[in-house]
């Protein structure tokens, strides 16, 4: 008795499937699904910018990327691979520095000093870095202070020999005449 070997029955998805396959269309569907449509998601295209949840999203080079808070200090920390005044490639030993401080290579920055020096305003520059300096430092400073004011309290502090002091007095009042004072000290140190 010869039994076949085929014993069982293919349902119609099944055929359609094999026919797919052997035609080479292995992407098209075999049966046909009813009472369900999936949800389309809207599609987004490049320079696109979207939030989904608590994220934000956008297209760059074709790649879906989020946006965080610290994109823009990364792009200002990153080499770029060409200069953006001379547009030679940055070698990063050398320019990465020169780069963060001035937006520039260390060819340029030099180029620029030197027209600087033959136009005779090189004491006029060096003078505006150096007060610039000073007034960033002026700048700290002062945060510095009104959070120490902000902060302040008269709990105690704890010595050396792990004693607890409490000390009393307007430190507040103090704090702002030294505060003063400071400012006074550095606005001094200006070049005029």
């Amino acid at each position: 008795m010869k039994d076949n070997v085929l014993k069982k029955q293919f349902q119609e998805k099944d055929v359609n499937r094999l026919r797919n396959l052997v035609k080479g269309k292995h992407a098209d569907k075999s049966q046909i699904s009813i009472g369900y449509s999936k949800e389309q998601a809207p599609q987004h295209s490049e320079g696109d910018t979207w939030t989904e949840g608590d994220t934000t999203w956008t297209i760059k080079d074709g790649i879906k990327q989020n946006i965080t808070k610290l994109d823009s200090a990364k792009a200002s920390v990153n080499l770029p691979i060409f200069c953006p005044s001379c547009k030679k490639v940055m070698k990063p030993h050398l320019d990465k520095k020169w780069y963060n401080m001035y937006k520039r290579c260390y060819n340029c920055q030099v180029d620029f000093e030197y027209e600087l020096q033959k136009q005779g305003l090189w004491e006029e520059y060096e003078k505006f870095i150096y007060n610039s300096d000073i007034e960033g430092m002026i700048e700290q400073f002062s945060i510095w202070i009104n959070e120490e004011i902000e902060n302040e309290s008269n709990q105690g502090f704890v010595t050396e020999a792990g004693d607890v002091e409490k000390w009393v007095g307007s430190s507040k009042n103090k704090l702002l005449e030294s505060k003063e004072e400071a400012i006074k000290y550095l606005q001094s140190l200006k070049k005029t």
